[in-house]
């Protein structure tokens, strides 16, 4: 049962990040998402960053700043890829080409520079899973394949990858909360400048504090530390594969709270995806023996 419990950590971290788009519905329509995600990564980053100092627990003289500013980068570079691709061919093929191809990306980069080759389940999980993201956003909205934006997404997807890689030899060095709190600090200070290219008024509107607070505290610092702590211990290729879960999330809640109509192609488009991240979650033991 241990060995399983950091797959579920990295479940439970995309489960919250799934949260994101529903909770973004108590937000106002000019919210720009690409200022909703600086805001999330400063609040969630600062915050921490100001406990991990009060509490000792960074050392900048030691800390391994290369490793944390390449994180750092990619996280601050996915947020304008994934929405530009999003905003320019479509919900549908943007969220799949991103979030599909990162596990691919993740398991193509350990395998052909780590030279950790791809286990059975984690190519039949993965296989799974990206069918089923696919089937399940068919129904969102007009496919449209702008070459421009499937080459956006598919550069989130390869950034997202290499977060994950290397925020696991990042946490080889330093412990998962500090991690956090150091490169989602750099992230937003990279992202600050969104803020006063589009309005950020509605950040200190009183009706907004309490959603803008969930997404920093909860989707972004509680995420990535859950996420972070189960990566000590699972591969950077099934990690990314289990952030599907994140899409699974969005979906049911968004019938459950939004009262969205998913048709029978999406719900097999559901089934698939948690069948993966089953096949994935309960190989755990094999996996890690692999590894380890």
């Amino acid at each position: 049962m241990k060995t399983i419990i950091p797959y579920l950590l990295v479940l439970f971290a995309a489960i919250l990040w799934g949260t994101t788009g529903t909770s973004q519905t108590f937000l106002p329509q000019t919210a720009q998402p690409l200022t909703i995600g600086a805001s999330r990564l400063a609040i969630g980053g600062f915050s921490l960053l100001i406990i991990m100092l009060v509490m000792k627990k960074i050392s900048f003289g030691t800390w391994p700043w290369k490793l944390t500013i390449i994180a750092a980068i990619c996280m601050a570079l996915f947020q304008p890829l994934f929405f530009t691709s999003v905003r320019v061919t479509g919900i549908a093929i943007g969220t799949v080409v991103a979030i599909g191809s990162a596990p691919i990306f993740s398991g193509l980069i350990e395998w052909l520079f780590l030279k950790m080759k791809p286990s059975r389940d984690w190519m039949m999980a993965t296989a799974l899973s990206v069918i089923g993201c696919a089937l399940l956003f068919l129904n969102k909205d007009a496919l449209t394949v702008n070459p421009v934006g499937v080459t956006l997404s598919l550069f989130a997807g390869f950034v997202f990858a290499i977060y994950t890689i290397v925020s696991k030899f990042l946490l080889a060095k330093v412990e998962a909360i500090p991690a956090v709190a150091m490169t989602f600090s750099i992230s937003a200070f990279m992202l600050m400048p969104f803020l006063f290219i589009f309005d950020s008024s509605w950040v200190v509107e009183p009706k907004n504090i309490g959603t803008i607070l969930y997404l920093g505290i909860m989707t972004t610092s509680a995420a990535y530390i859950l996420y972070l702590f189960g990566l000590k211990k699972v591969p950077s290729s099934s990690a990314v594969t289990l952030s599907l879960g994140e899409p699974l999330t969005a979906a049911v809640l968004s019938v459950v709270i939004v009262g969205e109509v998913l048709s029978p192609i999406s719900w097999l488009g559901v089934v698939l995806l948690l069948g993966g991240i089953i096949v994935l979650t309960f190989s755990g033991r094999k996996r890690l023996k692999q590894f380890e």
